[in-house]
């Protein structure tokens, strides 16, 4: 998952995206959390406060920055949150299944935080059932992109 700390939609998920990776992994399930957003223009998203911030909300999955934000590019991230999973069949290559929503739960849309979208998707791969083709998108914070350097020729 591609999250950060300042972001208003990662907050609203974030005491159950911990609890559902606790759930999960107790299945066999991997969860890894990134943030790639740049600390030249956001701080609060950096590897220190990240740090502070996995052990404030006890992150059973590591927390990686994505320094230079090639990860965020080429899984092709834009937004916090943002959730892709993985299947793995033997020798296969992992194959990305899902790439969407937590749920419908919004900051200001009074939904409850339950996770349905991501959690079907976890368990369909977990039972070796196909994962629907219908998944609705991430809606969250943009990336914070590096700002662009300027050259100038004198």
């Amino acid at each position: 998952m591609f999250i950060c700390n300042h972001c208003p939609f990662v907050k609203h998920l974030k005491k159950d995206f911990v609890k559902l990776s606790n759930f999960y992994m107790k299945k066999g399930l991997a969860v890894v959390a990134i943030s790639s957003n740049s600390v030249s223009t956001h701080p609060q998203d950096g590897p220190e406060l990240m740090a502070e911030e996995a052990k404030l909300f006890q992150y059973p999955f590591p927390y990686l920055y994505d320094e230079t934000q090639e990860v965020a590019r080429d899984f092709g991230a834009v937004c916090t949150p943002e959730f892709f999973l993985f299947k793995k069949d033997g020798r296969r290559p992992f194959e990305l299944v899902y790439h969407g929503q937590f749920d419908d739960s919004r900051p200001s849309n009074n939904v409850p935080v339950t996770g349905r979208d991501l959690s079907l998707a976890i368990d369909c791969v977990l039972s070796g059932q196909p994962v629907s083709s219908i998944q609705k998108p991430s809606v969250g914070c943009s990336i914070k992109w590096h700002p662009e350097r300027q050259t100038y020729n004198l």
